[in-house]
């Protein structure tokens, strides 16, 4: 594990611990430089885990935890006073959690635009650009940054990405920003005759802020795809005393077939996957029978994931 941003040596080309200005806050590149670290030293800095990329051009030190604060701190670091973020970057923003396992790998550029109706925000790690909004129904202000509210956030996604990254988002922006599927409808709208609306259109009645992960979003939909009735989404299992121990992330509680995603960030240590193995043999004595669903059946256009789910339900509901 790389040491962290606090104890780094000075032999090592960096600054000792007690010069340090950058910690604990989000720094650009020329604010390293001034703090006397080099443009090489900061990417060997990256590349070791000492410090991690906020956003583009952005960084903080590894030991610093993410937070609303620092992600609105970071952002006013490299956007001018009238900018207001948007789509995905508000979204992050907000809190919410959109990004499917490759969209971790790298940090997507930040989309912006302005109020005043003036030139595109041109800065590289921007993707900046024009939008028709209400300023007092669509923006508000958070820590001081002016972003598309999370109702306008999970409208635009809904429309602007591809449908398996889109039912994620628009479950998360619900999520972090506690509108209903009856906002969401009442808005529709005002999109007519706007590009992809129909698939708006069509995601809107499906979203539902119950689901805690961008897989468990797209699982979801893979299900209804397939013509299978929507799960049930956190459902809570009870021991006999009427105690909930478990909480199963994707349900048909009639059948008691139990669905879960098992994401590499959280599930491939080997103490993770014991501790998974013992909580689902204590599943199956209660009657259960657990689909573990991984990346490769969610993802992708090979995915199996309805397949699996539907093979269980006919074995449990054979027909006569």
């Amino acid at each position: 594990m790389a040491a962290p941003f606090s104890s780094l040596d000075p032999v090592t080309g960096l600054l000792p611990a007690e010069h340090m200005v950058l910690l604990g806050r989000p720094f650009t590149h020329l604010e390293a430089v001034d703090a006397g670290i080099t443009p090489r030293v900061l990417r060997r800095m990256v590349r070791e885990g000492e410090v991690r990329r906020v956003l583009r051009g952005v960084y903080v030190d590894s030991a610093t935890g993410d937070n609303l604060s620092l992600r609105s701190e970071a952002l006013a670091k490299v956007l001018p006073r009238d900018a207001v973020v948007c789509d995905r970057t508000a979204a992050w923003l907000h809190g919410a959690d959109i990004l499917g396992p490759d969209g971790r790998l790298t940090v997507p550029p930040i989309e912006v635009f302005r109020t005043n109706g003036g030139s595109r925000i041109r800065r590289a790690g921007c993707a900046g650009g024009t939008r028709s909004l209400d300023l007092d129904r669509d923006i508000t202000e958070v820590n001081g940054i002016l972003t598309t509210n999370p109702l306008r956030t999970a409208l635009d996604l809904g429309r602007l990405l591809k449908r398996g990254e889109a039912i994620g988002a628009m479950d998360a922006m619900m999520r972090a920003g506690g509108f209903t599927r009856e906002d969401l409808a009442r808005e529709l709208p005002r999109f007519k005759g706007a590009r992809w609306v129909r698939q708006l259109r069509r995601l809107v009645p499906l979203v539902d802020g119950r689901s805690e992960s961008p897989a468990e979003s797209l699982t979801r939909l893979r299900l209804i795809d397939a013509g299978l009735p929507a799960p049930e989404l956190q459902w809570k299992v009870c021991n006999a005393a009427g105690i909930v121990i478990y909480r199963l992330d994707l349900a048909y509680p009639g059948i008691m077939l139990a669905i879960e995603y098992d994401g590499e960030e959280f599930h491939t240590s080997a103490e993770q996957q014991a501790r998974d193995e013992q909580r689902r043999a204590r599943l199956r004595r209660m009657g259960w029978t657990v689909v573990v669903l991984r990346r490769r059946h969610v993802y992708g256009a090979n995915a199996t994931a309805a397949h699996l789910v539907l093979t269980e339900m006919r074995r449990l509901c054979p027909t006569n």
